[in-house]
């Protein structure tokens, strides 16, 4: 079999033998998510499943600040890793055994962190930092990430360079998060130590695509030679996998009112009501071409990538949000009516508006009607919370707040489909 047929992709395989990682081609028509990077995705599920219901755990017991803190904490050891990977895997993906085994390390990884994500939140509750868990099976995700970059400083003279920086990014941070969990100074110390790695996790990739390969993007072949419409689809399809968690949050909270109250109108609500979130979410994220819009400018790819780390989160803590309603319904909660309301009320509000930053950073615009939508959203967000606070049953509440992204949906359908299009074609 030859090695280098992978400058279009590799084709049909029956033995998984290693092939020269030169890179694929941006270009490469009807390029789609792997069976492997499906399986892959499983994991996230997974860890990103157990962080909402801790979440959720920890806002029902009165411990918000905290809850939020390890929430945001574990989400961005997920997402960040998934996405280092899922870059690199549309860049170089060879579907040899070498990357197989690769990408079993990193599934490897999320489920460590998923098996340390109760001693994060149980940790912060305390005013601890318990993240030995997460840092390593974090840590195990990046370590594969080296190995696999290594193999393209060996076997790609053109991306040399960069593949080189990566490592030397990647290396350094891991570094520092082994050093911080060992250690383990002081909170004034920890918490800057904190904000430089992050930095250098999200800086060092900025400054590898931005300065070292040349920065104008895959299609001009200085960058890693990301696809657009692949890369576009495989955030498409974590939204899709949060958007699950809105749905678990929903059975989950029909669940509760059928277990206290048996079957009654309020569990009919909030199970339309609960599945419309949902759906009217992914109808307004689904709206825009966003591979389309990557193919023609790809120096927007940072923009679109870092974009959806708020956006992946707000989606998980709607389902959160949901399922703290299921425990006020049950009784266990320590929460009053209106801040179960707002439990739920405050993560839409964000991933709307992080549907939206998205929109405005890949599109940059200024446009009034969006603004109105925005605007005319809160209503419903608003009502919602003033009805939990005069005590209207929470099922209610959950039917209103249903209708904030809706909004967006009849805009979109109406009016917005046409300035867009307007605006694809001014690209």
């Amino acid at each position: 079999m030859s090695t280098d047929n992978l400058a279009t992709g590799p084709g049909p395989r029956i033995a998984h033998t290693l092939q020269r990682m030169r890179g694929r081609d941006p270009h490469e028509h009807g390029r789609a998510s792997t069976p492997l990077e499906l399986l892959y995705d499983l994991t996230v599920v997974v860890a990103i499943s157990l962080s909402g219901s801790q979440l959720a755990e920890a806002v029902s017991a009165g411990h918000v600040w905290s809850g939020i803190g390890a929430f945001a904490f574990v989400m961005f050891a997920i997402l960040w890793a998934w996405i280092s990977y899922s870059w690199f895997a549309s860049a170089f993906d060879t579907d040899d055994w070498y990357m197989r085994v690769a990408t079993l390390v990193q599934m490897i990884g999320v489920l460590i962190i998923g098996l340390g994500v109760a001693d994060i939140f149980a940790g912060l509750e305390h005013g601890e930092i318990r993240n030995r868990i997460v840092v390593a099976g974090y840590v195990v995700m990046r370590l594969s990430m080296v190995a696999l970059w290594l193999r393209v400083a060996k076997e790609s003279p053109q991306h040399r360079a960069a593949a080189l920086a990566y490592v030397r990014v990647i290396v350094i941070a891991q570094v520092g998060w082994v050093a911080l969990t060992i250690l383990h100074p002081p909170t004034p110390i920890l918490i800057p130590a904190f904000a430089v790695l992050y930095v250098v996790e999200l800086g060092g990739a900025w400054f590898v695509e931005k300065r070292r390969a040349g920065g104008t993007g895959a299609l001009s072949g200085t960058g890693t030679p990301w696809h657009p419409h692949h890369i576009a689809e495989r955030y498409s399809l974590i939204v899709i996998i949060t958007l699950g968690e809105v749905i678990l949050g929903t059975t989950t909270a029909i669940g509760g009112i059928t277990h206290e109250q048996g079957w009654s109108w309020q569990a009919v609500i909030v199970a339309f009501a609960g599945v419309s979130l949902a759906f009217g979410i992914w109808w307004i994220y689904f709206g825009l071409p966003m591979g389309e819009i990557l193919a023609r400018r790809p120096e927007r790819g940072f923009r679109f990538g870092w974009g959806h780390l708020p956006l992946f989160a707000a989606i998980a803590a709607i389902g959160a949000g949901l399922h703290v309603a299921e425990t006020w319904v049950e009784g266990t909660s320590t929460l009053t009516e209106t801040q179960t309301v707002l439990a739920l009320a405050i993560p839409l509000a964000l991933a709307i508006a992080m549907v939206y930053l998205v929109v405005q950073l890949l599109m940059p615009m200024n446009d009034p009607f969006h603004i109105l939508l925005l605007a005319v959203t809160i209503v419903p967000l608003a009502a919602s919370i003033a009805m939990a606070a005069a005590g209207v049953p929470i099922g209610w509440c959950i039917l209103v707040l249903m209708l904030a992204p809706w909004v967006s949906v009849v805009g979109y359908e109406t009016l917005g489909h046409r300035h867009l299009a307007e605006l694809l074609d001014e690209d």
